[in-house]
C-alpha cells in the first residue's frame, strides 16, 4: 500500500467491527468457564479450559497461513468466525466434562483461521509506514470485545443461565461473519480451494525469518493464560460477583495504551517499545500477586492490560517487517503458533502452581514474572551483538 495512502479507510472500519465482534463472541464465555466446568464435576481440570483452546488453535496455524496465501483472507475469516457459531451452540448439548474438553479442542479453530487471515488483510490495506499504528488499533478492536462482552456473559449467566450466554456467543459471532460480505479480498494471486492445500510441508509450518518476534511471543502471552485461568478464582477470593468486570479493567486500559503504543513504535522502533513494554508488564504481574481487596485487584488488572497493550502493536508490526511479502500469512501464523503456544502453557503451569489455594497466587504471579523479563534480556542481547 502507497505510503500516501489514509489508514483510516471504510474497509479497515468494517474489518475492526467484525473482529470487535468476533473476540466477544469467544471472550464472553471464559469468566464463566471455570465455574461452568466446576459444575460438571471437572473443577480439577481448569488448566485445560484454555490449554485445549490454544492446542488446536496453534496446531491450525501452518493451515490457516497457507490457506490464507492460497484461496485468500476472506475464506479464512469466514471458516474460523463460523466454528465460533458451531461450538458455542454446541455448549449446552455437551453437558460433561469429556464434551465440554472435546468443544474446547474444536473452538481452538475458530482463533487459529480469523486473526490470521485478519492481521495478514490488515497488513494489505495499510501503508508500511503506518503497520505498527495498524495493529494497534485492530489490537484495540480485539480488546473493546474482550471487555464489552464478559460482563454481558457473566450477567446472563447469572440471571438466567449459561445456555443462555452460549447462544448470544453464537449470534455475535454469526453477525461477525455477516459483515466480512462488504468486504474485497485483498490477495492478488487467488487459486480455488484443493485439498492437496491441506498437504503442509515441514518446511511450510514455522516462517523462518519472523523467530526472533515468536521467541518474544511465547514469554509476553503467556501472562494472558495465567490471567484467564486464575483470575477469575482470585475475583471469587475477593468477593467480585461479576468476573467478567475484570477483564473489562484489563481491556480497558489495554485499548488506551495501544491508542498510542503503535505511533510510538513506528516513530521510534519496535525493540525499544518491546523492552520497556516487558519491564512494566513484569511490574504488573508482582502488584497483581500481592492485592488483597477487589479495588487493588481492578487496579493491578488495569495495569497489566496497559503493559502489554504496549508490547502487542511492536510485536506484530516486528512480525509483518520481518515476512517476505508472499509468505506474510505463514509469518503471522507463525506468530500465533508462538501466542497460543505462550497462553496454553500459561494455562497450565498457573493451574499447576495455583493448585486450587488462595494462597498461591502470589508465586504464580511471580514465575510469571520472570518468564517476562527474559524477552528483555534476550532483545538486549541480541541488540548488542547486533
Amino acid at each position: 500500500m502507497p505510503e500516501n495512502k489514509p489508514l483510516y479507510t471504510l474497509q479497515f472500519f468494517v474489518l475492526c467491527f467484525s473482529q470487535l465482534l468476533f473476540s466477544g463472541s469467544f471472550n464472553m464465555i471464559i469468566p464463566e468457564l471455570p465455574s461452568y466446568l466446576t459444575s460438571l464435576g471437572g473443577e480439577d481440570y481448569k488448566g485445560f479450559i484454555i490449554a485445549l483452546f490454544t492446542l488446536t488453535a496453534a496446531l491450525s496455524r501452518p493451515f490457516s497461513g497457507k490457506l490464507t496465501d492460497t484461496i485468500g483472507r476472506l475464506p479464512v475469516m469466514v471458516i474460523g468466525t463460523l466454528v465460533c457459531v458451531v461450538c458455542s451452540l454446541a455448549y449446552p448439548l455437551l453437558s460433561s466434562v469429556a464434551g465440554f474438553m472435546l468443544l474446547r479442542l474444536l473452538h481452538g479453530f475458530s482463533t487459529g483461521f480469523r486473526p490470521t487471515a485478519s492481521t495478514a488483510y490488515v497488513a494489505d490495506i495499510v501503508p508500511a509506514g503506518r503497520r505498527a499504528e495498524a495493529m494497534g488499533m485492530i489490537g484495540v478492536s480485539m480488546n473493546l470485545g474482550a471487555s464489552m462482552f464478559p460482563p454481558l456473559g457473566s450477567w446472563l449467566s447469572i440471571n438466567y443461565s449459561p445456555d443462555y450466554m452460549f447462544y448470544v456467543a453464537s449470534i455475535i459471532a454469526l453477525i461477525s461473519i455477516l459483515m466480512l460480505f462488504g468486504l474485497k479480498e485483498t490477495l492478488a494471486d487467488k487459486k480455488p480451494f484443493k485439498f492437496s492445500i491441506l498437504k503442509i510441508k515441514t518446511n511450510e509450518i514455522i516462517e523462518p525469518s519472523v523467530i526472533p518476534a515468536a521467541i518474544v511471543a511465547v514469554c509476553i502471552y503467556l501472562n494472558f493464560g495465567v490471567l484467564i485461568t486464575i483470575s477469575p478464582d482470585q475475583s471469587d477470593y475477593l468477593g467480585i460477583e461479576n468476573r467478567g468486570m475484570l477483564f473489562t479493567s484489563f481491556t480497558i486500559c489495554s485499548v488506551l495504551s495501544r491508542l498510542v503504543a503503535g505511533k510510538t513504535a513506528d516513530r521510534y522502533g519496535r525493540i525499544p517499545v518491546i523492552k520497556v513494554g516487558t519491564l512494566m508488564t513484569a511490574a504488573a504481574l508482582v502488584f497483581f500477586g500481592n492485592v488483597d481487596s477487589a479495588i487493588e485487584l481492578f487496579i493491578a488488572s488495569g495495569c497489566l492490560g496497559f503493559s502489554l497493550g504496549v508490547v502487542s502493536p511492536a510485536v506484530f508490526a516486528w512480525v509483518i517487517d520481518l515476512s517476505v511479502e508472499e509468505r506474510r500469512g505463514r509469518g503471522t501464523a507463525t506468530l500465533y503458533i508462538a501466542l497460543e503456544i505462550g497462553i496454553g502453557m500459561g494455562a497450565l503451569i498457573s493451574a499447576w502452581l495455583y493448585d486450587n489455594n488462595d494462597a498461591n497466587f502470589f508465586r504464580t504471579y511471580l514465575f510469571a514474572a520472570f518468564i517476562t523479563l527474559i524477552p528483555f534480556f534476550y532483545l538486549t542481547l541480541t541488540n548488542k551483538k547486533g
